[in-house]
C-alpha cells in the first residue's frame, strides 16, 4: 500500500462544527457528540478544540487508513470505532447532543491510486471504503450481467449511457478476461461515451455509481439517518454534508418528512403525531472556499434539530 501522506481539506469545516455545537444547552460538559464519518479528522479535531472538559466525541469510520489517523489523537474525550455509521443506532437512545455526517470520499482516497477510486490514476479497481472486507469493484464486474451493470450505472450514476457502457464492459471481459485496473475501465467508458459535458471525464458517472454501489452508501445513509432520530436527545443537532444529488435528495426528504406533524387519516380527530425534527438551515460553501478547494463546489450542508419528545 502506498504510504504517501495524502492531504485532505475538510469542506465547510467551521460551518459544520458551529452548527453541530450551536445548541449545546445546559450541562454542555456532559454532552456526547458523534463524528459519523471521521475521514482524516478535520471536523473531529476542531470539535475537540471547542468541547468542554467533560464532554465526549465518538467517531466512526470504515477506512483502515482513517482509523490509523484517528489513533494519533490522544485526547481522552475521543474514541473511534472501526465500523460504518449504519451502526449509529447501537448508541444509547436519546444520549447524543449532535451527529455530524460528512458524506462521500476524502481526497486521500481519491488521490491514492492503490484505492482504485479515481479514473485519473491507474491502479487496482477496488473502491472499497473498508479494504479488510467485502467485494471489490473488479470482483463484482467479473461476473455481473449486462442488466446488473446497467441498473447500477443508471441508478447510482444517473448515466444515460448505462446500457452501452454495461455491454462494452461485458464484451471486453469476454474477449480479454476480467477488468482489473482503473485505467482499463476508464478506457472502456471513454470509448463508449462519445459525448459529455465540457470539462467532465466520460468515466465520472460510472466510477461514482460503482463506488456508491460497492459500499452500499445510500442504504447506509438511510439507516444512519433513521438511527439518528433514536440516539439524538431533544435539542440535539443533525448536520449532514452531501456532495451529489442522490445523497442530498435522501437527506432533504428525510428532514422534510420528519419536520411536520403526521395525521392519521383513519382517525381525523386524533392528536397528530408530533414532528421529530426542525429544519434549521441549508448552507453552501462560500466563493472563497470553492476557489481554494474546487472539490467543495458541489457540497450542500443541511442542519436539523431533534424536537422535544412528548411524554
Amino acid at each position: 500500500m502506498t504510504t504517501t501522506n495524502w492531504q485532505h481539506t475538510t469542506v465547510l469545516l467551521t460551518e459544520a462544527v458551529d452548527a453541530l455545537l450551536g445548541n449545546a444547552g445546559e450541562n454542555a460538559d456532559q454532552n456526547i457528540y458523534v463524528d459519523a464519518t471521521f475521514g482524516r479528522g478535520g471536523h473531529s479535531r476542531l470539535i475537540l478544540s471547542q468541547l468542554p472538559l467533560g464532554a465526549q466525541l465518538i467517531a466512526f469510520d470504515k477506512d483502515v487508513e482513517a482509523i490509523a489517523e484517528a489513533e494519533r489523537i490522544t485526547d481522552a474525550r475521543f474514541s473511534i470505532r472501526h465500523e460504518g455509521f449504519r451502526n449509529l443506532g447501537e448508541l444509547p437512545v436519546g444520549s447524543i447532543a449532535g451527529v455530524l455526517m460528512d458524506l462521500g470520499i476524502s481526497s486521500p482516497q481519491i488521490d491514492n491510486p492503490d484505492r482504485g477510486f479515481s479514473f485519473r490514476f491507474d491502479g487496482p479497481l477496488d473502491m472499497r471504503m473498508d479494504t479488510t472486507r467485502g467485494q471489490s469493484v473488479a470482483e463484482w464486474l467479473a461476473s455481473a450481467s449486462v442488466d446488473q451493470i446497467t441498473e447500477v450505472v443508471r441508478d447510482y450514476g444517473e448515466e444515460r449511457f448505462a446500457f452501452p457502457i454495461a455491454k462494452a464492459i461485458v464484451a471486453r471481459r469476454q474477449e480479454r478476461g476480467p477488468i482489473s485496473s482503473t485505467a482499463d475501465l476508464a478506457g472502456i467508458v471513454a470509448n463508449t461515451v462519445k459525448t459529455r459535458e465540457p470539462g467532465k471525464d466520460p468515466a465520472t458517472r460510472t466510477f461514482q455509481a460503482l463506488r456508491i454501489f460497492i459500499n452500499a452508501e445510500l442504504e447506509e445513509l438511510e439507516q444512519a439517518l433513521e438511527a439518528s432520530l433514536e440516539v439524538l436527545k431533544p435539542g440535539g443537532r443533525l448536520v449532514v454534508i452531501s456532495f451529489h444529488s442522490l445523497e442530498d435528495r435522501i437527506v432533504k426528504q428525510f428532514i422534510a418528512k420528519h419536520s411536520k406533524e403526521v395525521y392519521d387519516r383513519r382517525a381525523p380527530f386524533a392528536v397528530p403525531q408530533a414532528m421529530k425534527l426542525k429544519s434549521i438551515e441549508r448552507i453552501r460553501p462560500s466563493e472563497a472556499e470553492v476557489s481554494a478547494n474546487p472539490r467543495s463546489r458541489s457540497a450542500i450542508m443541511r442542519v436539523a434539530e431533534r424536537t422535544e419528545v412528548p411524554a
